[in-house]
């Protein structure tokens, strides 16, 4: 993939091992920027950088050693990363990921936000899904998540109605699906 600069000065290019331990720390503290007040504060505060370093290493390994059709990318700057997006095939039961890719995860930090990083990075991972043969992609937001719900829609994502609840953090999260075709 080229590399795509943007006018905030960051440089979008797929994320190595490397960037592990950035890549835990910014998502970090954008989880306990983005869902303060949608999450106990409790759980966010506890978060550990190096537990999300750690699942971001072997993420980073996994696209690395296999034929993965998708990947991670990151938003840096000469001060760090400051934002990273991961794709690749639906998870969902019923989607077909041969046809049907994801964004897993799309974060920035705070202080980035609406500054355009997260359309940048939004349309490289959407540019690269077409590219590797997904027809269309979703995505899972909280519901209660009015920013990340906004930004979604003004980027041309529509909610299909699946909703899913999930109490593995030991409080009951409700997101909404969207979707939208690829280019």
């Amino acid at each position: 993939m080229d590399q795509d600069e943007g006018y905030a000065g960051e440089t979008i290019v797929p994320a190595a091992v490397a960037d592990a331990n950035e890549i835990g720390a910014m998502h970090v503290r954008s989880w306990q920027g983005a869902y303060q007040g949608l999450m106990p504060q409790e759980y966010l505060d506890q978060l550990d950088p190096a537990r999300r370093a750690d699942r971001w290493r072997r993420v980073l390994r996994d696209v690395d050693s296999c034929s993965y059709r998708g990947g991670v990318l990151i938003a840096a700057t000469a001060a760090g990363i400051v934002g990273f997006t991961a794709y690749g095939p639906t998870r969902d039961d019923d989607g077909d990921p041969s046809r049907t890719g994801e964004v897993g995860a799309i974060y920035l930090l705070p202080e980035i936000w609406g500054q355009g990083t997260g359309r940048r990075l939004m349309t490289a991972a959407l540019r690269n899904l077409a590219e590797a043969g997904y027809l269309d992609a979703t995505l899972w937001a909280l519901d209660s998540n009015a920013r990340a719900r906004t930004f979604y829609a003004a980027g041309g994502w529509v909610e299909d109605g699946a909703i899913k609840h999930d109490g593995s953090r030991g409080f009951t999260l409700t997101e909404v699906r969207y979707r939208r075709p690829l280019p």
